[in-house]
């Protein structure tokens, strides 16, 4: 974990229907503590990663999701490969079940594959879950997506909306950096990426100074959100944002 002593500010007693526009409307990351903690997929997690994986599957018809799988020897890393000819995972589309079916066979490896379902749309994977499990965005055309998989790491990338993300199975850490630090943070080719979005090339787990002398200087600007299940992160625009899933099984 690297050494960076700012953490993001906490708003606590917020109202999942009533969100006030200006704390999603700013430019500095916000922390929504339990914003999501009455959903019935936390009240599962926090009863066993066998029950919340029970309750995605009540949702789930036969649709294939977009996946990347990840060697043991990667450690739930999803990168370049060494010489940065390609990525150093496989990805494909599968029926969500049987991705399910293998993060729950690798709860209990010390050191397992990994799978990592990105991106998707909530309604289309999971028809019927918002009903029970949704909050209210006081902006128009947002989009709800879906991220499952057991433990991972998200090299540090950027997105070009703001974003509420919802930490719903499992502990996350973010580290997340102000635009302004893009030079510090040494983006990678463009012209191929893990998933469409340039990212930075320092590993976090282990920082080449010597290759990457600036990327002190990000740590200095950087912030550290550590989310329970239920905890809401709110990103600004153009912020990059590096992401761990630190569990067996992940939702966010």
């Amino acid at each position: 974990m690297l050494a960076i002593p700012n953490l993001v500010q906490e708003v606590h007693g917020v109202d999942p229907f009533n969100i006030p526009p200006e704390l999603l409307g700013g430019n500095q990351p916000l922390i929504l503590k339990g914003i999501a903690r009455s959903w019935p997929l936390v009240q599962a997690n926090l009863t066993s990663h066998e029950a919340a994986d029970a309750y995605l599957r009540s949702f789930y018809g036969d649709k294939t999701v977009g996946t990347f799988l990840g060697t043991p020897e990667a450690g739930g890393f999803y990168f370049y490969n060494e010489d940065m000819s390609g990525l150093n995972y496989n990805s494909g589309r599968f029926r969500l079940d049987d991705v399910l079916d293998k993060i729950l066979e690798c709860k209990t490896d010390p050191n397992p594959a990994t799978f990592y379902v990105g991106s998707t749309t909530v309604d289309v994977c999971l028809p019927g879950f918002r009903e029970k499990n949704d909050l209210k965005i006081p902006f128009d055309d947002a989009l709800v997506s879906i991220w499952i998989g057991n433990k991972s790491r998200i090299a540090c990338h950027y997105d070009a909306p703001d974003n509420l993300a919802c930490s719903l199975v499992g502990k996350r850490r973010f580290t997340v950096f102000p635009p302004e630090q893009i030079e510090n943070l040494y983006p990678g080719p463009l012209d191929f990426n893990p998933a469409g979005q340039q990212i930075s090339l320092v590993d976090f787990a282990n920082p080449d100074f010597e290759k990457f002398p600036r990327f002190r200087q990000a740590m200095e600007a950087g912030q550290v959100a550590n989310l329970e299940p239920g905890d809401g992160l709110y990103i600004p625009s153009m912020w990059w944002h590096h992401v761990e899933g630190l569990d067996t099984l992940n939702v966010l």
